[in-house]
């Protein structure tokens, strides 16, 4: 899992009961039903890209990829996109998501 963004571990450091009661309602929503870890993230990056959420596109995006989604498959989530929230914004959410990939993609031809 990737580490938390800074403004998240200074929130978790001063607010450490308001943190940990989020986090366990964050663990008890995904343990409450039958949808895997990939699926999950799926419909939570489907949600950040509903509300134009750069930073929660973001963390989906590496969560979908920990959970073992492809880049493929997080593409597919944000072209769905197009018919309900139009092509500007089906076009921005996709840069962002790209901000994820594109490293990924860098780093394994630089393995090559």
């Amino acid at each position: 899992m990737s580490k938390l963004p800074t403004p998240y571990q200074e929130f978790a450091r001063k607010y450490k009961a308001v943190w940990k009661a989020y986090d366990e309602l964050g663990v008890a929503c995904h343990r409450s039903g039958p949808l895997p870890p990939k699926v999950r993230e799926l419909v939570k990056l489907g949600m950040a890209i509903g509300a134009r959420m750069e930073g929660a596109v973001h963390s989906h995006t590496r969560r979908a990829l920990e959970a073992g989604a492809t880049a493929e498959e997080i593409r597919h989530a944000v072209f769905l996109a197009v018919t309900t929230l139009g092509f500007p914004t089906t076009m921005a959410v996709l840069t962002w998501v790209e901000d994820i990939l594109r490293p990924r993609k860098a780093s394994r031809a630089r393995r090559r």
